[in-house]
């Protein structure tokens, strides 16, 4: 049997019919990108009309202003987070990173005014996402834990059990929180 040839939706060629497992996304992200543009948006036309309100626009202060309020998009907008079984991948607005989530090394968690969780894989992969994005997708924390338990049983993840308690007892109690609530308890 010979190797399949496919086009994804974009035309390309690619080397096989499509993903190794279930692909699970941020279902979030989407909104928050509708935010960044309306914040920068406004930010943008704000500093717009206020410029020409007190009669100072001209194309130079126009392109100032429109570079600042991209500036704010570019800052707004979070990383696309996916995961298929064994990858986890982040997509921003210049890099895309990914890492092996079943060849973990290390799970850190970055705490501070943004936490963070920094994955790193064998192959030398790193990737920093947000552990709310998991905490509001249950089909990426079904994968990624699964994922990590597979590199535990292998020996490669050396630094990190503390870090995946906590987290999973974050979704833990995000879950039990919104179960309580759909079902009047609370």
């Amino acid at each position: 049997m010979g190797r399949r040839i496919t086009r994804s939706e974009s035309g390309i060629r690619t080397g096989h019919a499509g993903p190794p497992g279930p692909l699970a996304q941020d279902v979030h992200w989407a909104g928050e990108r509708r935010s960044a543009i309306g914040v920068a948006s406004l930010f943008g036309t704000a500093l717009f009309v206020m410029d020409a309100g007190a009669g100072r626009l001209d194309v130079t202060r126009g392109a100032l202003w429109t570079g600042l309020a991209v500036l704010v998009f570019v800052i707004m907008l979070p990383p696309r987070v996916s995961v298929l079984p064994g990858v986890l991948s982040t997509c921003g607005l210049l890099v895309a990173r990914r890492v092996r989530t079943d060849r973990l090394v290390s799970v850190q968690w970055s705490d501070g005014v943004s936490q963070r969780l920094v994955l790193r894989d064998t192959e030398g992969g790193r990737v920093e996402i947000d552990p709310t994005v998991l905490v509001r997708n249950p089909a990426m924390w079904r994968c990624l834990d699964k994922d990590t338990r597979t590199s535990i049983r292998r020996g490669t993840l050396r630094y990190g059990a503390t870090a995946l308690c906590r987290l999973t007892a974050r979704i833990d109690r995000e879950t039990a929180h919104t179960v309580f609530k759909a079902s009047g308890l609370r």
